[in-house]
């Protein structure tokens, strides 16, 4: 998927700006809080229907306007246009169309444009806990597989309905907790599978970008945990209700799963410095990017890279230019405080790209290679 044009108005601290965009690199240049990040989060907001920064809509509207409006145009692998509106005005629901048509669902349109973007928060991963790592097999996931975004829903219904009952101080109905856990388990299998082979696929592919980008120097390894590897997941919820009656929630679940992280044998959030932690979070999403690639209908993803070089040595920083410039990449976002970082690294590319700088949401394209 290519994102030829994109046109933003009212969002964050960006006014107006019309970008007509390379098919391979784009390169946002500017000070931090000059907007660069509100660029790539548009980009965003458009595959995913909301803000990566800020999960409530009215807020990403510029300050003293009263809408948004934010449009896509893309080509497809197939070569096919693709037109994407949205729009809202305060204190409406926003609007998303494809071509034109409305959709009646909003989860109708994950999936369509894939993207992913590495950020210096993805550092969560490894210092945050583990809801954040589930929100990453969660996001992944849910671009390619419409079954796993409506085993989620399920299953959060159920468990939140049963917290409520575990949190009553009467003696809650022992069928109607039957029926919520009966439903828990279903949806908490089908999570635990999908999550289970994504991990799996990933595996390989993620320990080999590690390899290229640090030349070898460490090893690393993900392990998937999930209380599902106990047994059927209806008996392990039922096995501690009395307990989870007492602490008032849902001890047991896929709600508890967790990705654990290894650098050469030992956890990386005991034993990785900063370069080797960032490394790995960039290893990560570019194994994300190559299983998207190959299970989101065979669409190309849009890479977003917000602010990623910090930290690096500059050998790793030129392996992940030189790899995301490769043909095995489509179109790439990127975004740096220091121009004549960027510009060296682009001149030992080949490949087109277009330069903006971005200045208090103001954007002006100063240079291209076609």
């Amino acid at each position: 998927m290519i994102l030829q044009k994109l046109s933003i108005i009212n969002y964050r601290n960006i006014r107006e700006a019309t970008l007509e965009l390379s098919p391979k690199m784009n390169c946002l240049i500017g000070h931090n809080g000059m907007g660069k990040t509100n660029v790539l989060d548009a980009v965003y907001y458009m595959s995913f229907c909301r803000s990566a920064q800020n999960p409530v809509d009215s807020q990403v509207i510029c300050h003293d306007c009263d809408f948004f409006v934010l449009e896509g145009t893309y080509l497809t692998d197939d070569g096919e246009p693709e037109t994407v509106y949205c729009g809202m005005k305060r204190g409406t629901k926003k609007h998303f169309k494809r071509n034109r048509k409305e959709y009646n669902r909003l989860s109708d349109h994950i999936g369509l444009i894939p993207v992913v973007v590495v950020t210096p928060a993805d550092t969560l991963l490894i210092d945050g806990g583990s809801e954040e790592r589930r929100r990453l097999m969660d996001m992944v996931i849910s671009q390619y597989d419409r079954s796993y975004i409506d085993a989620l829903s399920r299953y959060n219904k159920a468990l939140q309905q049963r917290n409520t009952l575990l949190k009553m101080e009467t003696e809650p109905d022992s069928e109607i907790m039957d029926i919520w856990e009966e439903q828990m388990a279903a949806a908490g299998e089908t999570i635990y599978a999908a999550r289970d082979s994504f991990v799996r696929e990933l595996m390989p592919v993620f320990q080999r970008y590690y390899r290229d980008i640090s030349s070898g120097r460490e090893t690393v390894g993900l392990t998937y945990v999930s209380h599902c590897q106990r047994g059927p997941l209806l008996d392990v919820i039922r096995r501690d209700r009395f307990k989870d009656r007492a602490v008032g929630y849902s001890l047991h679940g896929v709600h508890r799963d967790d990705l654990e992280f290894s650098l050469s044998g030992h956890p990386i959030k005991r034993e990785g410095s900063q370069g080797q932690n960032k490394t790995f979070v960039i290893a990560l999403k570019l194994s994300q990017f190559d299983f998207l690639k190959r299970t989101s209908s065979m669409t190309t993803p849009l890479l977003l890279l917000d602010d990623i070089f910090d930290k690096l040595d500059a050998e790793r920083v030129e392996k992940i230019v030189d790899i995301v410039s490769g043909d095995g990449f489509g179109q790439i976002f990127i975004t740096d405080t220091n121009r004549d970082h960027l510009e060296q690294i682009l001149h030992n590319s080949s490949h087109d790209y277009k330069l903006f700088h971005v200045d208090n949401g103001e954007i002006a394209q100063q240079f291209s290679r076609l």
